[in-house]
C-alpha cells in the first residue's frame, strides 16, 4: 500500500471513532437538561472559536477588520439572512480599506 492510502485510512478511522463512541456507548435517551443544552451549544461554540482568529487577520489591518465584524454582528442581531450579513461585512471592510 502506498503511503498516501495508508494515511487517508487512519485518518478516516481516527475521524469515524469518535462519531461511533457515543452511539454504541449510550443506548438510552439523554435526559439531563444540562448535557441537553451542552451538546446543543457546543457545535457553535467550536466554529466560533474557528473562524474568529481568522476574521480578524483576514484583512489589510486589524482595524478594518473590527470593522467588518461589527457590521456582520449588527446586521446578524436584526435577524438579516446569511448573505446580507457576509455581503455588508465584504462592503464595510472594503469601504474602510478604500478611505
Amino acid at each position: 500500500m502506498s503511503g498516501h492510502l495508508i494515511a487517508v485510512l487512519l485518518m478516516a478511522v481516527v475521524t469515524y471513532i469518535p462519531r461511533m463512541l457515543p452511539m454504541v456507548l449510550v443506548k438510552s435517551k439523554i435526559k439531563s437538561n444540562f448535557i441537553k443544552s451542552f451538546l446543543y451549544y457546543v457545535p457553535y461554540a467550536v466554529l466560533g472559536a474557528m473562524i474568529f482568529p481568522g476574521i480578524l487577520y483576514s484583512t489589510g489591518s486589524i482595524a478594518s477588520a473590527v470593522v467588518g465584524l461589527t457590521v456582520a454582528v449588527v446586521l446578524a442581531f436584526f435577524n438579516k439572512k446569511l448573505l446580507t450579513v457576509a455581503l455588508g461585512a465584504i462592503l464595510s471592510v472594503y469601504l474602510w480599506e478604500t478611505l
